[in-house]
């Protein structure tokens, strides 16, 4: 197994034991007023995306049904930090602890990182649950309930094992080639 995909192998299990804190982080910081427009359309997007009944890799395959999960959470982090203003430290903080782990989403997908952003800025304009980012941030009962349902995810989120075989990421890097849209 080659160094590389050690690291992976021991990264990925811990962000699928972290999805539903990530999403509660994200979700505190969408519950307020501290982020620009375009972050809070990011982040809304990308927790938008945990609800979506098609997403990338079906929640129920085993060892990587939730990674593409935490991979757009990451993903949604970094363009939100991309797009604010910085003009609150703790949000900034809270973004830039996500979004960091971008490089490494980045190292592990190569070509396919570019076409997971684009789906990732996608995600603004799509629905889950019947309910679009545009409601979500126009209508505060709305966001109170997006909100209430992040929370929910995040209470009974089980993170699903995830074993150290090379097989685990070859079978994840062929779903995220052949489901991003070209």
């Amino acid at each position: 197994m080659a160094e590389i995909d050690s690291k992976y192998l021991d990264t990925f299990p811990a962000w699928l034991r972290s999805l539903g804190e990530d999403a509660e982080k994200l979700a505190e910081l969408l519950s307020g007023e501290a982020l620009s427009s375009g972050a809070r359309e990011s982040i809304a997007g990308g927790l938008n995306y945990l609800f979506k009944s098609l997403d990338l890799i079906p929640d129920g395959i085993d060892d990587i049904g939730y990674l593409d999960d935490a991979f757009v959470l990451r993903v949604a982090a970094d363009l939100a930090a991309a797009a604010d203003e910085g003009n609150d430290p703790n949000a900034s903080r809270a973004l830039a602890a996500l979004a960091n782990d971008c490089e490494t989403v980045r190292d592990f997908l190569g070509r396919d990182y570019t076409r997971l952003e684009s789906y990732v800025k996608g995600l603004r304009k799509g629905a889950a649950r019947g309910r679009s980012v545009a409601d979500i941030l126009g209508d505060a009962s709305v966001r109170e309930d997006f909100l209430g349902d992040v929370r929910g995810f995040a209470k009974t989120y089980e993170a699903p094992s995830f074993s150290r075989e090379e097989k685990n990421l070859i079978k994840l890097r062929a779903f995220f080639d052949a489901k991003l849209p070209k």
